[in-house]
């Protein structure tokens, strides 16, 4: 068993970690769970220890792994105390503000002989792990381009924000998920074109972004915006042959809302009206389309990782130099802000 506490007992604990870590009851035991209010909004669970004392974590010997579900701006300094104290760390996107910080953090844990990654749980969403699955299928024939749209119709957001900060960013908050999609596909790109706007003005926050990324003929876009009243596609896949269209996201974000947990057979599990179309034409001229059924996501598949590389040994699922990049290239990205 791998026995994980977390610091942070906020929404990001709780229902983008905790459901998925408690799935693998043969694997994880959740020990301790810290926050420095104390407070509980949130259902507590039976046999866990809330504490506001973080030697609670720090000087318990049982406790292999702990989980840095705190605001963004507190990760870099938060995962460098849990390093300091001798323990393993799982860091919340975005891993750290800079790239300089990222840097000293896996040099630290070098240093120290210990485990430090990224969450990057969105690397198992049904639609991108559809996308692969035609991607691999060979039926576009050579890619061309990819269109990744995040979209909210969510004006009140940035409407209430009143001044610039990375905390409130968008593309820290959500190309974080895109980006790292991208990297761990298709690697590091050749070229990247940056446009990152703040919509209401000058020191106001950042509420769109649109971003290319070149891997010779391929371009790879990411999109988000929060002022789209019917949201773009999720994936757009184009290629010599045909295109496929995966209006839909990852329903488990969904599900989650709702507290329809992961205990559920048919958790974010994608029903036919969800099912992204393949449009082609095959080697014999004759035209096709198709609807194509959705993989099936499952965010666990992070905490199963973490324990392959922490019991058994394993390669590191989000590898170093994944989240190098992408801190690297929404530093590039963030400077384009009137602030």
């Amino acid at each position: 068993m791998l026995t994980i506490a977390y610091i942070g007992n906020g929404k990001s604990a709780n229902r983008y970690h905790l459901p998925f870590a408690l799935k693998l009851k043969d694997k994880i035991n959740v020990k301790t769970i810290y926050s420095r209010s104390g407070r509980q909004t949130w259902q507590p669970l039976a046999e866990v220890h809330y504490t506001t004392d973080l030697n609670d974590i720090y000087q318990d010997p049982a406790i292999d792994l702990v989980v840095v579900s705190t605001p963004s701006h507190t990760h870099y300094a938060v995962a460098k105390d849990v390093l300091l104290h001798g323990k393993n760390v799982l860091v919340e996107k975005p891993f750290t503000e800079t790239s300089a910080e990222a840097q000293e953090l896996f040099a630290l844990a070098r240093e120290k002989q210990l485990f430090i990654q990224c969450y990057q749980n969105r690397r198992f969403d049904s639609d991108y792990l559809t996308a692969q699955k035609v991607i691999e299928s060979g039926v576009l024939g050579d890619l061309l381009e990819v269109e990744m749209h995040f979209d909210y119709f969510r004006p009140e957001v940035p409407t209430n924000v009143k001044e610039f900060s990375l905390d409130t960013s968008y593309l820290y908050g959500h190309a974080c998920h895109t980006l790292d999609q991208v990297i761990a596909y298709f690697g590091e790109p050749d070229d990247v074109h940056f446009d990152v706007r703040q919509l209401l003005g000058a020191n106001r926050m950042n509420d769109y972004f649109d971003i290319d990324m070149y891997y010779g003929a391929l371009k790879v876009s990411v999109k988000s915006s929060y002022f789209r009243i019917k949201p773009r596609p999720s994936f757009v896949l184009y290629g010599k042959q045909g295109m496929f269209v995966k209006a839909d996201k990852d329903r488990q974000e969904y599900d989650l809302k709702h507290f329809y947990m992961p205990d559920h057979a048919d958790f974010g599990v994608d029903q036919p009206e969800n099912y992204g179309t393949l449009t082609y034409v095959d080697d014999a001229g004759d035209y096709h389309e198709e609807k194509v059924v959705s993989e099936v996501g499952d965010y666990s598949r992070v905490y199963d990782g973490v324990y392959e590389t922490l019991v058994n040994g394993a390669p590191k699922l989000v590898k170093d130099e994944e989240t190098l990049l992408q801190i690297k290239l929404l530093e590039q990205g963030i400077q384009q802000c009137r602030r």
